[in-house]
């Protein structure tokens, strides 16, 4: 039985959707996107309706099969198939093709920070996949789903692009449902072989284009020889040597010159214990140039965003690499406070100058946070200042989980 016409221009839009309704006991028939259609993927049906978005319809087909195991038992089992799904495409299939799209060009200009923040996304999602796998055969119940199908099918595309053989090193278990749902016996001769990828792909620059030769110009009718007058050669630069144009320097290398060294003090923090006599926050207040260098609290806008304290940690590591223009005039002690699914990410930078804006903006994520300028003659925010250095900073009821320096 047949449940419609697909049109789409996407490979992986096909084969999902195929999958499931071969799961299903069904069958579609996929067209190319004509100009009718309002948005691919698109189904039609015999009788006319018609539904658009790939997760919309893998629901409806499975609907049409309401003795399959694709939609869950119960209630709970549905919503938990309906937020794998909701996963797969905002995390899995979304970071994929971005990176897809830039590594071949279809976004413009390349650019490489980008890039490590989409893949630095979807190995965060993967590592979710990986963790959740590891006691269960399928994502939402005892069978298979929409949500495991649906996983394999972006899972090829991005084994055979993005995801490398050693980052699928890291991914047994996710490699093992993998292999699990593209091998079943009514799916297998819709996914085919899956050609691995042993490095992901990566973005090549298009080749200069070739400036052709002009052809020879005609020779000339020789002119007849005139007396030679005596010539002055008034260029005096001919033989002198080209000077390279001196590198623009950084404005923060313009400021005044500061009695606060950034590097003696990331060698106290690392050396000293934190607090106490002799410590490195007593240093630092013996030490610190406040119309040299200023002091901000930092705080990720977008927490409601956060699950895993781990994968937060990592997300802190990010931000940090893309800083690495400007480790000469930061320093840096940013946190994951609170617990999995209820945590925030805040902390401080020591920073060069009376703006942050010049030292972070190199990091092209540097607009996700949000940057206070501390005034160390205010109680609370000194408070702040020092919990963030020492680690045991409190926002709320949430305490301290992970930290990472930026030194």
């Amino acid at each position: 039985m047949s449940a419609g016409t697909l049109y789409t221009n996407s490979g992986t839009e096909a084969k999902r959707i195929r999958a499931i309704a071969a799961f299903a006991g069904l069958s579609v028939e996929v067209k190319e996107s004509i100009s009718d259609i309002v948005k691919t993927p698109t189904l039609t049906s015999r009788d006319g309706f018609s539904v658009f978005e790939a997760s919309a319809i893998g629901r409806y087909i499975a609907f049409l099969a309401p003795n399959s195991t694709l939609i869950g038992n119960g209630a709970t089992e549905a919503a938990l198939v309906d937020q794998w799904v909701a996963f797969v495409d905002s995390d899995i299939a979304r970071y994929n093709t971005l990176i897809l799209q830039l590594v071949r060009g279809a976004i413009n200009p390349y650019n490489k920070p980008i890039h490590t923040v989409f893949q630095d996304r979807l190995t965060s999602a993967l590592t979710i996949l990986e963790r959740h796998l590891a006691t269960r055969t399928f994502l939402a119940s005892e069978r298979i789903t929409l949500a495991d199908i649906t996983l394999a099918a972006e899972l090829q595309s991005a084994f055979s692009t993005t995801v490398d053989a050693a980052l699928r090193g890291k991914l047994p278990n996710v490699l093992r449902h993998f292999e699990t749902i593209v091998n079943q016996p009514n799916l297998a001769s819709i996914f085919g072989s899956t050609a691995f990828a042993e490095k992901a792909l990566q973005y090549t620059p298009p080749p200069k284009e070739k400036k052709e030769k002009a052809p020879p110009a005609p020779a000339q009718p020789k002119a007849e020889k005139k007396p030679k007058k005596e010539e002055v050669d008034d260029d005096e630069d001919d033989d002198k040597p080209y000077e390279e144009a001196p590198k623009e320097k950084n404005p923060l290398d313009l400021l005044p010159k500061s009695t606060f060294n950034l590097e003696d003090w990331k060698r106290a923090y690392s050396n000293k214990e934190t607090r106490g006599a002799g410590g490195s926050i007593e240093w630092f207040y013996q030490n610190f140039d406040k119309e040299g260098f200023s002091i901000w609290r930092v705080d990720f806008k977008y927490n409601e965003e956060l699950t895993q304290t781990y994968m937060s940690s990592n997300q802190i590591g990010g931000f940090f690499n893309r800083l690495e223009a400007s480790r000469k005039y930061l320093f840096g002690s940013v946190g994951v406070v609170g617990t999995s699914n209820n945590s925030v990410i805040a902390g401080v930078f020591i920073a060069r100058g009376p703006e942050i804006k010049p030292v972070v903006e190199v990091a092209p994520d540097w607009e996700s946070y949000t940057y206070e300028r501390i005034d160390l003659d205010n109680a609370e925010q000194k408070v702040f200042f020092e919990a963030a250095l020492a680690w045991d900073l409190e926002v709320g009821d949430r305490k301290w989980a992970d930290g990472k320096n930026f030194k």
